[in-house]
């Protein structure tokens, strides 16, 4: 009896990966769409797409699924505050092999007018203080390294990137989300090594666009790399008062029971 067995091609078929755009060139506060197909490997690992500066930097490096084609798509945001004038390098890899794609394009200058200067408003009772776009919060353990940051925004449509300055200014981490359809966005930080050995308040600012109404900003206490309560030495104090006050108590209950002869 013969059977025949129907196999995948695909279960033997050599990775193969590709990248592309028809944007080469954009000013610095243009978005570019990137557009990839990739067979060969698991779908159930993402592609990554690292964007590389015109100095080397790696701005960052999100993960993407892709469909059951293989293929996948990016709109890829500057960063803030804009991208730089150069040539930006996009590769896109998996790690089920050794094949990777890239496609580069060139930030050929700003949309802003440099002889533009911001409008003043002639009388300070004017001024509208609108409230932000974006809520911002964070969930953190006294001990721990990891910082939880969860918000949401009015809109779904433009990813949102989160900064970490140090006490001194310093960029510490740059990370890039994209909000769901709802407008809630969350990311983990994780805190620790040498650009975290200074003590003090970290600044984290999620940012969505060049609007100040979409940014927000929230500060953690860091002390030896790890995270420090909100009023933690104050808690400190009123848990040692606590607890003389129990001795104080416990001693005095102990010194009335004792007969009298």
């Amino acid at each position: 009896m013969l059977v025949a067995i129907s196999i995948p091609i695909s279960a033997f078929a050599e990775p193969m990966i590709e990248l592309s755009t028809s944007q080469t060139e954009i000013q610095s506060l243009d978005s570019v769409l990137v557009i990839g197909k990739i067979t060969g490997v698991s779908i159930f690992k993402p592609v990554t797409i690292t964007l590389i500066a015109p100095d080397g930097e790696v701005i960052y490096a999100p993960e993407l699924p892709f469909d059951d084609d293989g293929v996948f798509k990016r709109l890829i945001h500057p960063p803030l505050p804009s991208f730089k004038d150069g040539t930006y390098t996009v590769i896109a890899s998996h790690e089920d092999t050794e094949k990777t794609a890239q496609i580069q394009f060139t930030v050929i200058g700003s949309t802003i007018s440099p002889t533009k200067s911001p409008i003043q408003s002639q009388d300070p009772d004017m001024i509208d203080d609108k409230p932000s776009a974006i809520t911002l919060s964070t969930e953190t353990t006294f001990g721990d390294n990891k910082i939880i940051v969860t918000g949401s925004t009015i809109s779904s449509t433009t990813d949102i990137t989160f900064t970490v300055t140090s006490p001194n200014g310093n960029l510490i981490s740059i990370a890039q989300v994209t909000p769901g359809t709802d407008g809630e966005f969350s990311t983990e930080i994780i805190s620790g090594g040498q650009l975290w050995k200074e003590d003090g308040f970290y600044t984290i600012t999620a940012n969505q666009g060049l609007s100040s109404e979409h940014k927000q900003s929230v500060q953690v206490e860091i002390s030896n790399g790890v995270v420090v309560p909100e009023f933690g030495p104050i808690a400190v104090m009123i848990l040692v008062v606590a607890i003389i006050s129990i001795i104080a108590v416990s001693s005095k209950s102990r010194l009335s029971i004792i007969p009298r002869y």
